[in-house]
């Protein structure tokens, strides 16, 4: 039986993180991955999704082109091109990363892994018809397999399509329903819509982007519907029947919609089936792994981090987790990571990007009368010359004793290029001061944030 200080299972961005940090401290590291290398992120998350953002924005280029004096006699986004050389940037970066394991020393175990005891996963693998296995021993164990989209459970769901389809399809039909309100959803929904797809989300409640700042969700809804997608609000898909590329969609609205895709942007559950965490006494919540504050299970030498820990699903995150884990145990450098200030965009048309407390969260925090808000609204100078109603939202939310910066929201363009600076001087306690000190940059949409009176 091959035996490793570490058994890392998922070849995720934590995962890979916590992998390469613990042999570069010379761990002996064996990673368990059954897909391609790269998770989530790389494979059918954050990178596809933001090259398909890039694509479909030229769409935005084109309706304006014209006010500056650029002129074509046709021009279009070819979808089944750009699909094709979205999936051929993720190939090159699932390689780029079985490459970096493979310097870094790690050793890569293709199959999938379960417990069969604390110490010990057997992984198994499909070489054609044929069923492998080998088990493996860990003096230590990180859980790092991420999570899945979740389809609803109505009639016909798998009919439908969740984000990780989006990325494998040669060619988009020319209609497409929307089922959810979040920030995948509404991403979808913008890409989609600028490759000129017809586009009805369908949102259970009665806002998008549940848990962002109210007035930045408002104002993205209004964009949004300007541009021609149809949002409907308080409406959920009861059934859905026909066959892919002829489906009928019945929502509890009394609607029946003819369309080539339905989308489930519903949301995502760790992905701990299959795992038999339960035969060796981790203790889960629902569908996540409880962890402490050093990512440790009740099972001492079993840790998690992650989507798998269901605590803040983003990228950096899971990296960050990664890294702390593998100094802390692997490089006597005891380190956790703070959870209370994580930046997050959504890169819709136009991005909204946050940082800190919303102004609901402060004013329930602090009490109104503690909160002082300032905000500036306007039209960027890209947009000046076609005088189109696209409009960026900048906010502040201040503590109004000692004028501290508790929260910073933007909507608009390079939202999230711009609060991940913003983000620095947040996280070092920066006040109103200090931004109003601060000498503007101009023109640029950021210097709005150290003028606001």
């Amino acid at each position: 039986m091959n035996s490793f200080d570490l058994i890392v299972l998922g070849g995720g961005s934590g995962g890979l993180a916590a992998a390469k940090r613990a042999a570069k401290y010379g761990a002996r590291v064996g990673l368990v991955e059954g897909d391609r290398v790269g998770g989530t992120c790389v494979i059918r998350g954050c990178v596809p999704k933001k090259l398909l953002v890039y694509g479909a924005s030229y769409s935005q280029y084109f309706k304006i082109a014209s006010d500056f004096g650029v002129e074509w006699k046709e021009a279009r986004i070819d979808a089944q091109v750009l699909l094709k050389n979205v999936r051929n940037e993720v190939n090159r970066l699932n390689q780029l990363h079985i490459d970096l394991l493979s310097r870094a020393g790690v050793d890569l175990i293709r199959g999938w892994g379960r417990f069969t005891s604390p110490n010990t996963i057997l992984v198994e693998r499909k070489e054609g018809n044929v069923k492998k296995q080998i088990e493996i021993h860990g003096e230590r164990i990180l859980v790092a397999v991420g999570g899945h989209a979740r389809r609803p459970d109505i009639p016909g769901a798998e009919l439908g399509w969740i984000s990780d389809d989006v990325f494998l399809q040669e060619q988009f039909p020319k209609k497409v329903v929307v089922v959810g309100g979040g920030y995948i959803a509404c991403e979808l929904a913008c890409i989609f819509n600028g490759l000129g797809i017809n586009v009805i989300q369908l949102v259970r409640g009665n806002s998008l982007l549940r848990g962002f700042d109210s007035e930045l969700s408002a104002s993205l809804y209004e964009s949004m519907i300007r541009d021609g997608i149809e949002i409907h609000l308080c409406c959920q898909i009861s059934s859905l029947e026909g066959e892919i590329g002829h489906l009928k969609a019945a929502t509890n609205c009394d609607q029946i919609i003819n369309c080539g895709a339905v989308l489930f942007a519903t949301g995502r559950s760790p992905l701990l089936n299959g795992l038999n965490l339960e035969s060796v006494g981790v203790k889960c919540s629902g569908d996540k792994v409880l962890v402490d504050i050093n990512q440790s299970t009740n099972i001492k030498h079993i840790y998690a981090i992650g989507d798998v820990t269901d605590n803040i699903n983003l990228t950096p995150v899971a990296i960050a987790e990664g890294r702390a884990f593998a100094d802390s145990i692997y490089g006597n450098k005891p380190s956790h990571v703070d959870h209370s200030l994580v930046a997050s965009a959504v890169f819709s048309q136009p991005e909204i990007a946050t940082v800190g407390l919303t102004e609901e969260q402060a004013v329930k925090t602090y009490g109104e009368k503690n909160v002082c808000i300032y905000r500036a609204r306007f039209r960027p100078m890209s947009k000046s010359l076609s005088k189109t109603d696209q409009h960026c939202l900048l906010k502040l939310i201040v503590e109004g004793v000692n004028q501290r910066i508790i929260g910073c929201h933007m909507l608009g363009e390079n939202a999230a290029e711009i609060i991940q600076m913003a983000s620095i001087a947040i996280g070092m306690g920066a006040t109103k001061s200090d931004f109003d000190n601060t000498m503007a940059l101009h023109p640029t949409i950021s210097e709005e944030f150290v003028t606001m009176i």
